[in-house]
């Protein structure tokens, strides 16, 4: 009896992600450029209210800051 073979091509699941990043893929083309599917100005909009930035976090103004982006 032979033995059975195993998949090499296994079933690719999406990753669970904000709901703001819905649709974001990235890739790197042959050249080794980066290619996305959202703009980079979106990206980081996303990263400032999402994301605590640790050197940041004892300034007093962070807070101020933070709501003038949302208001925007």
């Amino acid at each position: 009896m032979m033995p059975k073979k195993k998949d090499d091509k296994k079933k690719e699941k999406k990753p669970s992600v904000n709901p703001k990043l819905e649709g974001f893929d990235v890739k790197i083309d042959p050249f080794g450029e980066i290619q996305t599917s959202f703009d980079i100005d979106r990206i980081n909009q996303f990263l400032n209210n999402e994301v605590e930035d640790k050197k940041l976090k004892d300034r007093e103004d962070i807070e101020d800051l933070k709501n003038k982006d949302e208001e925007e």
